[in-house]
């Protein structure tokens, strides 16, 4: 997936659209992830032990991931993310803007000698 958890991203599409805001979570199988601020659904509660004032609860609700594109932390642009390996196998995240690695997804495996 290209949006990380703690990613600064930007929206797209919606009511939020050209909203700034950090990835809470991000769900791989639906391609979904949850933007602070972002799509604010109220739940109506009753009373309860666990809730004893009732009343409505404010939660924030998944978005597509397409919605979304990733403000690149060098440039502070919003971009495209792309992937490139180094000489070791290492795998980065890329900034398709500015081409600056924003981080490492996977380490390079080291083989072992026999």
């Amino acid at each position: 997936m290209r949006i990380n958890k703690d990613d600064q991203v930007l929206v797209l599409i919606g009511i939020n659209s050209g909203k700034k805001s950090r990835v809470i979570s991000v769900n791989k199988e639906k391609e979904k992830v949850t933007v602070e601020g972002v799509n604010v659904v109220h739940k109506h509660v009753r009373r309860s032990r666990r809730n004893p004032q009732g009343g409505r609860l404010s939660m924030e609700m998944p978005v597509s991931v397409s919605n979304v594109q990733l403000i690149c932390p060098f440039c502070s642009q919003p971009t495209r993310v792309g992937f490139r390996f180094d000489g070791e196998g290492t795998k980065y995240r890329v900034c398709k803007k500015c081409k600056a690695d924003i981080n490492i997804v996977t380490k390079a495996r080291k083989k072992i000698a026999k």
